[in-house]
């Protein structure tokens, strides 16, 4: 079964849900998404409130099956001192996560502040944001949107990536430089 969400010109959003072919259009996302769940028989958990203004809501992994370092000792430190605004969450099976609502001027800023502390406080290199299908591009109007959210796990993952092949931070830095993108 397949649930489908398209933005359509208009501004309003339809689903389909592809295992029997109910379509909903509405002018309100959540509401499209609450009905195609309701039709698959699924429970529908309406989004979270808004973080402040200011704040952003973003999820950090350290992925273990990428750094080779289940069970490592750090967690039990970031598990009992998180950063401020964080909450420690087992994850998906498959590696440490960190649910946040932080401060920062934009989504990105917020999440290099708190990849930042981690690695500073617990010696945790946070090489992940749980993004599944990065290929997907939501909001991409908006520097802190889902898109936002794609491109930092892209460059945390690329950075961890790199690092375990021998590159360096100036060897990526050359790559960006080389394509001309400012």
């Amino acid at each position: 079964m397949g649930l489908y969400l398209h933005r359509n010109p208009d501004g309003t959003t339809t689903g389909r849900n592809d295992a029997n072919g109910f379509t909903v259009t509405h002018a309100e996302e959540e509401e499209v998404k609450r009905q195609l769940y309701e039709d698959a028989g699924w429970e529908y958990t309406p989004p979270p409130p808004p973080v402040p203004p200011g704040f952003h809501r973003f999820t950090l992994v350290h992925d273990e099956l990428l750094s080779g370092c289940g069970g490592d000792e750090r967690y039990a430190g970031l598990r009992a001192r998180p950063p401020e605004g964080c909450l420690p969450d087992g994850g998906d099976g498959y590696g440490f996560t960190l649910r946040c609502e932080r401060p920062g001027k934009t989504l990105l800023d917020a999440i290099a502040g708190t990849v930042a502390e981690v690695r500073r406080e617990h010696g945790l290199v946070i090489n992940s944001l749980g993004v599944e299908k990065p290929e997907e591009w939501y909001d991409a109007r908006t520097k802190n949107g889902c898109a936002a959210e794609t491109v930092a796990h892209l460059m945390l993952m690329c950075a961890h990536r790199a690092r375990l092949l021998g590159y360096g931070r100036k060897d990526l830095v050359r790559l960006l430089d080389a394509t001309g993108i400012e």
